[in-house]
């Protein structure tokens, strides 16, 4: 299995240079992949460019880019430059973002997010794969009145959505390579998203997606204590429908019920949960939440896992 980090660069505003270091040392300690998230400060695909082209052991990615404000003409521009510097390594999540951010950040109203999602996808994959579109339908335009082929931008960059509700999903395993569930715990994965966006991918004649789940989690002496700030900056999301449906779907009432923590062999069996839910890929995020020795200790862990 695939085990890689997110650097927090969203949450928390580091420095490029540390950004960078920090993927060293995550490559150093054995993980396999960097993954940055968006809002309205770094670009993460040029973050992920940079990180790939500086430490050349690690695969990078955004999750995830929100759709809406994008076009898929210049998101497909930017994929496959952060693929071109990295030699392959790089990987695009996309998200259907959140109605608030949307309409108080850009000013666009959040509607018909699944209909902007399913032509979104259709017209970006064609991009990606051959550089062409021809795309025009209910909610968008995208054609290529010239290449949009970027040199070296090869194998054809591998797109992900950060799909949870029934009807992304859906859209998801038809359109997309796979998902980038957060906050979706092993019952949620094993007993709902990953029978749907398996089926939906083979209707559709497409290989088995990727489930690339996104976990809050920090190897600690003090659970407890860093259960209580995981809930202090998990708690908008219990507001999202999504993620409340994700979290019903789980069993749990609160998004940090959710937070794997505790010593290497608590964390290294609930690592071993998400995979036999359907998990192909592990992320942890929010490590760096118990402070810089628990981050440390929880990135050793990882790798060893990684390497085993």
């Amino acid at each position: 299995m695939t085990l890689g980090v997110t650097l927090g660069t969203t949450a928390r505003q580091l420095p490029l240079d540390t950004t960078v270091r920090l993927a060293r040392e995550a490559a150093d300690a054995g993980l396999r992949s960097a993954w940055f998230g968006q809002t309205f400060a770094y670009d993460s695909p040029m973050l992920a460019a940079v990180v790939g082209r500086e430490v050349p052991a690690l695969q990078v990615g955004t999750a995830a880019i929100p759709i809406f404000g994008r076009h898929p003409l210049l998101v497909s521009s930017q994929a496959q430059t952060a693929q071109a510097a990295t030699g392959g390594r790089y990987h695009l999540g996309l998200a259907l973002g959140t109605k608030h951010l949307t309409e108080t950040g850009f000013g666009l109203a959040y509607e018909r997010p699944i209909g902007l999602l399913r032509e979104f996808l259709t017209a970006l994959r064609p991009l990606l794969e051959t550089g062409e579109a021809d795309h025009r339908g209910e909610l968008l335009t995208a054609r290529t009145p010239y290449s949009g082929a970027v040199p070296g931008a090869r194998p054809p960059v591998p797109v992900l959505v950060a799909a949870m509700g029934p009807q992304a999903v859906r859209v998801s395993g038809e359109l997309a390579d796979g998902i980038l569930p957060f906050l979706a715990g092993p019952r949620a994965l094993g007993e709902h998203l990953v029978p749907a966006v398996t089926a939906a991918a083979e209707a559709a004649g497409r290989p088995a997606p990727r489930i690339v789940a996104l976990v809050p989690g920090v190897v600690t002496a003090d659970p407890e204590g860093v259960r209580q700030r995981a809930a202090e900056s998990l708690a908008l999301y219990e507001r999202i429908p999504s993620y409340r449906r994700a979290l019903e779907l789980s069993g749990v009432d609160r998004a940090a019920d959710l937070a794997v923590l505790g010593d290497e062999e608590t964390v290294a069996a609930e690592v071993r949960r998400y995979r036999e839910a359907g998990a192909t890929e592990v992320v942890f995020t929010a490590t760096e939440i118990g402070g810089e020795d628990d981050r440390r200790r929880t990135w050793k862990l990882l790798g060893e896992l990684a390497q085993a």
